[in-house]
């Protein structure tokens, strides 16, 4: 999986993790409700490129 995402997405990652971990320091309900809107978020950015794709004709590439 992370060969995919190259340095730039790994990189990415990490900082994504390591800004909630701070937040979680301080409050970990605002951390939860920050972890599950970037969780929706993410659905709903692989939900419009899969319908995109498809759309395009390429069912089953993502």
């Amino acid at each position: 999986m992370f060969g995919k995402l190259g340095t730039t997405g790994v990189a990415g990652i990490l900082l994504l993790v390591g800004g909630i971990a701070l937040v979680a320091v301080e409050n970990v309900v605002v951390a939860g409700g920050m972890a599950l809107m970037l969780v929706g978020l993410l659905l709903v950015a692989r939900g419009l490129i899969g319908s995109m794709m498809s759309a395009f004709g390429m069912d089953g590439m993502f």
